[in-house]
């Protein structure tokens, strides 16, 4: 996270302040499909400290996308506007015109400090997933595993800010987008993953679906050469890693605070063991 300060000019919305209008539409359009298909429940609200701000921490699974969309629609239906609540999103997604408008909207900050700032110093409550890609693409074998990659910026911020975090166990959701295998290699192949500073490329069972098919096709109509073009167009323009396409059930579960003292490592383990424990 130190590494990010150069997007500390991003400009973003006021933290934790949803557009109540945007939200009421996307629980309208796809907050049917959302429950039909992922079936998602949120417990342990009771955890949820009542004054001040606080850090959701949770793990990271499938992409993300399935599970960020969940819990946007879960806490709407349970606070309303309420309980405003500050996401933590890769500053990329401020760049992006497909992204730009959602994570604004949803009163999103950019994971750096000077975002986390942003929310904690108005008193409103930051969800942050430490585990990044790193933990959103590993492999589908690993989907009841806990991996950080031990990061513990969050608990550095937590620690500045003098505020609790209350650990989010999520489970179901990596199955979503099965994931075959996470490479850093592709990152530096295709060059704009390492541009825009993400690390690792997953390789998704959908996407080889897809690229294989598109390849066959091509090849069938007019040789190897359309072949290929085909299959890398597939490859580069599907968003396989954001395409929630096997059903499920996303549990998410919050547990009680944890303080965090000047001992960040043993505050790491205990998040992370409270995590791993509350998935199994």
């Amino acid at each position: 996270m130190a590494g990010r300060a150069r997007y500390d000019s991003i400009e973003h919305g006021e933290p934790g302040v949803a557009h109540e209008g945007f939200v009421r539409s996307l629980d309208r359009w796809v907050g049917p499909w959302a429950r039909l298909w992922l079936r998602p429940s949120l417990e342990g609200t009771e955890h949820l400290p009542e004054r001040g701000p606080y850090m959701i921490v949770a793990n990271h699974s499938g992409g993300g996308g399935a599970e960020v969309l969940c819990l946007v629609l879960l806490w709407w239906r349970t606070f309303g506007l309420s309980r405003p609540l500050a996401g933590f999103a890769h500053p990329l997604a401020f760049w992006l015109p497909i992204m730009a408008p959602f994570v604004r909207r949803l009163g999103i900050v950019p994971s750096t400090y000077r975002g986390a700032g942003a929310a904690l110093e108005r008193g409103v409550p930051l969800v942050v997933f430490p585990g990044g890609d790193h933990e959103a693409f590993r492999p589908v074998w690993q989907a009841g595993r806990v991996d950080f990659g031990g990061r513990k910026g969050f608990l550095r911020i937590a620690k500045q800010h003098g505020v609790r975090v209350v650990p989010l166990a999520i489970s179901g959701s990596h199955v979503t987008v099965p994931i075959v295998w996470r490479s850093e290699l592709m990152s530096w192949l295709l060059v704009w993953p390492r541009l825009a500073g993400v690390k690792r490329v997953p390789v998704t069972l959908l996407g080889l679906l897809v690229c294989g098919a598109a390849a066959f096709y091509g090849n069938v109509l007019a040789g190897p050469w359309l072949g290929a073009a085909l299959g890398w167009l597939s490859w580069t323009l599907v968003p396989s890693p954001w395409i929630a396409w096997v059903p499920s059930r996303i549990r998410m579960r919050l547990l009680p605070p944890i303080e965090v003292g000047d001992d960040l490592d043993a505050a790491y383990a205990r998040v992370t063991g409270e995590l791993q424990r509350a998935i199994r």
